[in-house]
């Protein structure tokens, strides 16, 4: 009896043993099989990128593009050209049949003694209307110290006349007194002392004491 008991249980031992085996064995297969099937996803990841990374202009995936490029048609169109300014020729505007000398940037030197009133001198008698207070005059014109001779302003720098409404405040005195009757066509002279023009200390860079200008008038509206 003893003897069938201990065959029973080396039966049973052995059985347990390979039961455990083929468990192991089991398990491992299954491992395998997953690591096969990683392989196989990584493996079709990787054909899928280098296919979209071979056609695709070498951008990644998914991914924007960071940069940008100007269209063709766009780069060929020309850059507008800018605006061409007025020709040298075309200044100053003389008025038709006034003499050819307001052409031509006057010279305009310092005066002499003392200057205390307004004084209007015609260098060039203009032939055409006029002006009289309330009227829009268009100038060129020459200012420099009466003393010194030293020029402070010239619309001839600019090439570019000075238009203004006379006799209303929106010049100094000296000229919204002296240009009234001046003729179109005329060249004049204003000696201005200083209490009609900026005065002895003016503000904002003016030029001080009394001012000497040349002015041509060139059309009055």
């Amino acid at each position: 009896m003893a003897e069938q008991r201990t065959a029973k249980q080396e039966r049973r031992a052995a059985a347990k043993a390979a039961a455990a085996r083929a468990a192991q064995v089991k398990k491992r297969n299954q491992a395998l099989a997953g690591a096969g099937a990683g392989l196989a996803v990584v493996a079709v990841l990787i054909a899928v990128f280098f296919i979209a990374g071979s056609g695709g202009g070498g951008e990644s995936v998914g991914a924007p593009a960071l940069t940008t490029t100007a269209s063709p048609t766009a780069a060929a169109e020309p850059t507008a050209a800018a605006p061409t300014p007025p020709a040298a020729a075309d200044f100053p505007p003389v008025p038709a049949g006034a003499d050819p000398a307001l052409g031509t940037k006057p010279e305009v030197k310092a005066g002499g003694g003392t200057l205390d009133k307004l004084t209007v001198t015609p260098l060039i008698k203009g032939a055409g209307p006029a002006a009289t207070a309330g009227q829009t005059i268009t100038v060129n014109y020459v200012g420099v110290s009466y003393t010194s001779g030293e020029e402070f302003d010239a619309s001839w720098n600019r090439s570019e006349p000075f238009s203004f409404q006379l006799g209303t405040g929106g010049v100094i005195p000296g000229w919204d007194q002296g240009l009234v009757g001046a003729t179109v066509g005329s060249r004049v002279q204003l000696d201005i002392p200083s209490d009609l023009a900026y005065g002895d200390n003016p503000q904002g860079g003016a030029p001080a004491g009394p001012l000497r200008f040349v002015v041509d008038v060139l059309a009055l509206q």
